[in-house]
Order: structure tokens, then C-alpha cells, then sequence
């Protein structure tokens, strides 16, 4: 926690969901595609990084006995400690940046870490979240509306950006339908779902 100021102090942050290798390089929910959205997710980062705000990665992080497995026809995977676990090779310099935190979570949904729920609580000049990463249908929306009801029942409005340029989910081409059910519920519980403007 050395290279992150007083939590107190950032008024932005940056919240990167499972960019590891167990969804982008390898293991049983890999999808080398989810990749195409890493030069996008650079942007932010160094945006985010001029801008002195906290930049967060979550790192889906499981022992053998995870009950999570289960629910997802038993797929194994992101054990902690192994190579699944951990960030991908392009954004990995970014992890020890300055202004960064790396968070596990053992669920879909970052906000039941502690760690994070932890963060959250101390971030008490906070007035924007973005959101990046993977994947679109489960951890995206599973945390992005769990961190909107958080505000709410504390009475905090932040406004919660997810960036539809740099969020993908594993196999998206035969899921479109999870993920746009997902964005349409991000948008129905008051997330901004925003892109950045492409010029032809």
C-alpha cells in the first residue's frame, strides 16, 4: 500500500474486473478475444493515472473448494497463486504503478470482497467510478449494480461509468444475449453504459 496515498484523498477511481490470464490467456473460460479490448482499457489507465486517480484491479482469485464451481457447470479455474490468477502480461506494468491497489475476490461480484468493500468505505471523497474488463454478463454486472445499491443505501451519489468499449465476456459471439440482457439492466439501474466516439 506504499505507492496509494490516503484512500480519503481520491476523488476518481478506476475499477479493472478480472483482466487476468484465466479469461484472456488460458484455462477452461479463456477467450483469447476478450484481448481486443486491452488497447482501450490503456487508454483509461493512463487517463485515470494522469487524472491521480485510484486505479483498482480485481483478480478473481479461488481455492480448490470454491462453490462457485459448481454453479458454473464445475469449471475450475483462476486458482490462487497460479498464472490463471494473475494479470495479464499487457496490463501487468500498471499493477505496480503508483495510484494502484490489486484486490481478490473468491465471487461474481466484487463488491462481496472485503478487501473492496474495505476500499469503498475509506474512499470517502469519491465522485466518479469508471468500469473496465470481463466479464460483460457476470462480474461486470454482478458488481456494477451491487456498488449502485451500496451508494444507495448510504446515500452517496457517485455516478458509475462502464465503458462498453472495454468490457467483453468469454465466448461472446453465442452469449450476445447474456450480454445484452446485462447491459440492459446496467442502464435500467441507472449505470451509464458510455463509448468512446469512433470517427470514420
Amino acid at each position: 500500500m506504499e505507492k496509494v496515498k490516503k484512500l480519503e484523498v481520491y476523488e476518481k477511481a478506476l475499477i479493472i474486473v478480472d483482466m487476468v490470464n484465466g479469461f484472456v490467456e488460458e484455462g477452461v473460460l479463456h477467450d483469447k478475444k476478450i484481448s481486443r479490448i486491452i488497447p482501450r482499457q490503456l487508454e483509461l489507465i493512463q487517463k485515470n493515472h494522469q487524472q491521480q486517480g485510484l486505479t483498482i484491479f480485481i483478480k478473481d482469485s479461488h481455492t480448490e473448494r470454491s462453490t462457485e464451481f459448481k454453479r458454473f457447470n464445475n469449471t475450475k479455474h483462476c486458482l490462487t497463486g497460479s498464472k490463471e490468477s494473475k494479470v495479464v502480461d499487457d496490463l501487468k506494468e500498471w499493477e505496480s504503478a503508483p495510484d494502484t491497489i490489486s484486490i481478490m475476490k473468491n465471487s461474481t461480484s466484487f463488491m462481496e470482497s472485503p478487501d473492496f468493500r474495505q476500499t469503498v468505505e475509506q474512499l470517502t471523497s469519491l465522485k466518479a467510478i469508471d468500469i473496465v474488463g470481463c466479464c460483460t454478463d457476470i462480474c461486470i454486472v454482478n458488481g456494477a449494480i451491487a456498488l449502485a445499491n451500496y451508494f444507495d443505501q448510504w446515500n452517496k451519489d457517485i455516478p458509475i461509468t462502464v465503458h462498453e468499449d472495454a468490457i467483453a465476456t468469454y465466448d461472446e459471439e453465442n452469449r450476445s444475449n447474456y450480454v445484452e440482457a446485462a447491459k440492459l439492466l446496467m442502464a435500467q439501474q441507472g449505470i451509464q453504459l458510455v463509448k468512446k466516439r469512433q470517427f470514420f
